[in-house]
């Protein structure tokens, strides 16, 4: 039987740095796994070189069993228009599925990625799935611009997927067809052994309780709140803040404003952006792992520092207050209230024993509840059910 090909529209893919990256790599392998033959168009790739001019085109690798097509758009100007960007990668999508003939689309992210490709598989009378990872529907939808296109490409979407059930109740909320084309369920994540990772270039320079926290920090993070608790906390308790990541480029003088006006700048480490396995490598010299955001779908970060044993901090905000059990394999506390977790702080601070006991079992509810073949099991009924339901409407169309 000829295997279905599916396209995945992104914004990024490995060596690309970035969560929707290895969440769409890991999904990618798991549908390819299952034995569909997966095609991956990468839109906004950070591998592209911008530097003079060029003509637009479409650069295809075989990467790990799956198709990667890195999507190029022409520059021939210094000034770029959005518009002719879109337009040239539109195109270009088009030109692949030509080549190829999709049997489904699937795009993550629903602004550019989600609607160039909802609008392609309506012209081309192909299912569309949707996946919405965080930040499309807890930040974008607010730009007046956007709320039009976001809604009509959720209303055009054969199913959604959402990373917790408080981004599907969103979606329900914007548009309510999508409590009968929807689900809601977690990322997973591989089992690791963090401890024999090569030693991280800064240990050297922790001290006293290592708080720690990965990621690129901007806006929805929480990382001022992490501020003022370490703060506060360092007050009573020896403690070294280590941000595994960087800041986001345009935020990057007010969280650098921030740090030094913290009064524990002298006790704040910042590593710069790591390749994955090389951020993975500190998790096991942190103490207390925070995840203090405001809003964060489901952040891979979180999975990999409760596979790695750590104690976690987090903020009952979307998956993260969806996974965590507070007092069972973690503390969960308000969002944007730096005195709850300055508090969660010191109680761990002084329990090492409550430490191990919250990281062990965030150990064993990662290895059962959110394991690869859960997520494979979840993709495997969706894929099925769109293009069960495809079947069924060429039939009827015939």
């Amino acid at each position: 039987m000829k295997s279905q090909k599916v396209c995945i529209t992104t914004l990024e893919f490995p060596p690309d740095v970035g969560g929707v990256g290895e969440s769409v790599h890991r999904i990618a392998k798991m549908l390819s796994e299952s034995g569909y033959e997966v095609h991956v168009a990468v839109f906004h790739s950070k591998q592209r070189k911008e530097d003079g001019y060029r003509r637009s085109h479409a650069q295809t690798d075989y990467q790990d069993g799956i198709y990667v097509h890195r999507l190029e758009s022409a520059n021939r100007s210094d000034q770029p228009i959005m518009q002719d960007y879109l337009s040239e990668i539109y195109f270009l999508l088009k030109q692949l599925h030509h080549q190829h003939q999709f049997d489904l689309f699937h795009a993550f992210f629903i602004n550019e990625t989600g609607f160039l490709t909802t609008m392609l598989a309506q012209e081309e009378n192909i299912p569309i799935i949707n996946s919405i990872r965080g930040s499309d529907l807890h930040k974008h939808i607010f730009n007046p611009k956007q709320h039009g296109q976001v809604a009509w490409t959720l209303e055009h979407s054969s199913w959604v997927t959402f990373v917790s059930r408080d981004l599907q109740k969103r979606g329900c909320v914007l548009v309510p067809s999508l409590r009968t084309k929807s689900t809601a369920f977690w990322n997973s994540i591989q089992p690791l052994d963090v401890t024999k990772l090569p030693t991280p270039a800064l240990v050297g320079k922790l001290q006293g309780t290592v708080v720690g926290s990965v990621g690129r920090f901007r806006d929805k993070k929480g990382l001022e709140y992490l501020l003022d608790a370490c703060t506060e906390a360092n007050r009573e308790q020896d403690l070294t803040l280590l941000l595994v990541g960087d800041f986001a480029d345009r935020e990057r003088a007010y969280w650098e404003h921030e740090v030094q006006s913290s009064g524990i700048a002298d006790r704040v480490i910042i590593t710069g952006m790591l390749e994955r396995t090389q951020a993975l490598a500190y998790l096991p010299y942190m103490d207390i792992f925070t995840v203090p955001s405001l809003h964060d779908g489901c952040p891979n970060a979180l999975l990999e520092a409760m596979m790695a044993g750590c104690a976690v901090i987090g903020t009952n905000v979307d998956a993260i207050g969806e996974i965590l059990e507070d007092g069972r394999d973690s503390l969960v506390v308000q969002p944007a209230s730096g005195s709850e977790l300055a508090e969660a702080i010191q109680w761990l601070a002084r329990s090492p024993q409550l430490r191990q006991q919250l990281g062990t079992a965030a150990r064993a509810k990662v290895l059962k509840d959110l394991a690869p073949a859960v997520e494979q099991e979840n993709w495997n009924r969706v894929y099925e059910r769109v293009l069960g339901t495809a079947k069924v409407a060429e039939l009827v169309m015939a």
